[in-house]
């Protein structure tokens, strides 16, 4: 996503074990944008490189609020651990404490950095790292799946795409009430197939398989003034 080009060629090879740092000589989209007058932001999962030169803000990005490593709660993160509810992130590298659910602030961020630069061009990367274990959700968010023939697991993953749902409405919302809707390029996509076992459309295979169920993933993209 970020250069273009096939993985092995920039330095990641997996996702874990320090092999998904890119190296820094590969050129981003980010860079990219930034050098034709954009305003470049990112919010959420970077997860190409924790330290100088290979952090979001050292590859074109303006400005940066990330979680360490492949997502919260793992290895990467502060001393004493981090979680989905008040996080400890960081912003263009510095660690900071941030209040609410890791998603909600994402978007929170996000709906920010569009106000604030209504007035020019902008690129803003929003990768979130749920829905994904570790499975942590509002019970609010939980309660609406209760009692429909679904395991835990189910409820809490169907709870977190239900959140991700009504924060992407938000910022849709957002784009209208700036008049930026219109003349706007929104990509939404996923990276993988379902973790745990679920509805597939009967297609085979989970995450971490080649099959349909691991691999296809849906890619939706919204520009009202050029595409109809």
């Amino acid at each position: 996503l970020m250069t273009g080009r096939y993985n092995y060629r920039t330095g990641v090879v997996d996702t874990f074990r320090g092999r998904s740092m890119m190296d820094p000589r590969e050129q981003t989209a980010a860079e990219l944008f930034k050098q034709a007058g954009y305003h470049t932001g990112m919010i959420g999962k970077w997860h190409l490189g924790d330290n100088y030169p290979m952090r979001a803000h050292d590859q074109g990005f303006n400005e940066s609020l990330v979680h360490g490593g492949g997502g919260l709660s793992q290895p990467s993160d502060p001393p004493p651990g981090n979680h989905y509810f008040d996080p400890t992130l960081l912003r263009n590298g510095k660690f900071e404490k941030v209040q609410g659910y890791c998603t909600d602030i994402f978007f929170r961020e996000a709906v920010a950095f569009v106000q604030n630069n209504r007035d020019k061009p902008f690129f803003l990367y929003i990768p979130t790292n749920a829905p994904h274990t570790p499975l942590e959700v509002s019970e609010a968010y939980i309660k609406p799946h209760k009692n429909k023939g679904l395991d835990e697991t189910t409820e809490k993953v169907y709870a977190m795409v239900k959140n991700l749902d009504d924060n992407i409405g938000t910022l849709l919302q957002t784009l209208k009430q700036t008049g930026l809707e219109s003349n706007t390029i929104l990509i939404f996509m996923t990276d993988n197939g379902p973790q745990q076992p679920r509805f597939v459309a009967g297609m085979r295979g989970l995450k971490g398989t080649v099959y349909q169920g691991g691999i296809r993933v849906p890619f939706f993209l919204r520009w009202p003034a050029k595409v109809t």
